[in-house]
């Protein structure tokens, strides 16, 4: 009889439990955003309303509490300073879960939990405009570049002119030297006849 039992144990011991479901949150609020099956959304879902309920007030004891259960510090600090405040107007239902199908090995069923205020499109125009902006930088710096070029090549080969009149010999040195070597000639195969010689 599994009456008024509060929660999903998985199929898992209560240690492996305990840590998957750490594990989990604090990816959640790392990247805002994951991918998981539907029964383990469900149990996630529910530890990460609550801290993020904590997280809105920033105190000593919420940090301790919390602290408990995300022991990523850098999370930590996340939380309480930029997913807390984002959900202060919020009473609740900081989190989705949308279906996204099956998985292909064993047919469980896939969602995507996220924080509600999770936006993709956002994202992919932040990269667009660093793409953006490192082009432009790049077709900059080329401009500016080809010019010192010349300059420093045309110097360079004033440079080299008066070092070779004084070598005398040398400009034929350095033709030689920069000439490429010839390939050696691979010796022919024969045909083989099938007959094997001893």
């Amino acid at each position: 009889m599994n009456h008024k039992n509060g929660f999903n144990p998985l199929s898992r011991t209560t240690a492996h439990r305990r840590a998957m479901s750490r594990n989990m949150v604090t990816s959640l609020f790392r990247f805002e955003r994951i991918t998981t099956t539907k029964s383990k959304a469900l149990e996630v879902r529910k530890a990460a309303e609550k801290i993020i309920t904590r997280g809105k007030e920033d105190t000593v004891h919420n940090r301790r509490q919390v602290a408990k259960f995300v022991q990523d510090e850098k999370i930590l600090n996340k939380l309480f300073t930029d997913i807390g405040p984002r959900m202060k107007d919020r009473n609740g239902g900081y989190t989705r879960i949308l279906k996204i199908g099956f998985r292909q090995g064993d047919a469980a069923d896939m969602v995507i939990l996220e924080l509600v205020d999770y936006k993709l499109d956002t994202e992919a125009e932040a990269k667009k405009a660093e793409k953006k902006a490192a082009k432009a930088e790049k077709a900059a710096a080329p401009a500016e570049k080809t010019g010192d070029k010349t300059e420093a090549s045309s110097k360079a080969k004033a440079k080299k002119e008066p070092a070779a009149k004084k070598a005398g010999g040398g400009s034929a040195a350095a033709e030689k030297k920069a000439a490429p070597k010839a390939k050696a000639p691979k010796a022919e195969k024969k045909p083989s006849d099938g007959k094997e010689e001893k």
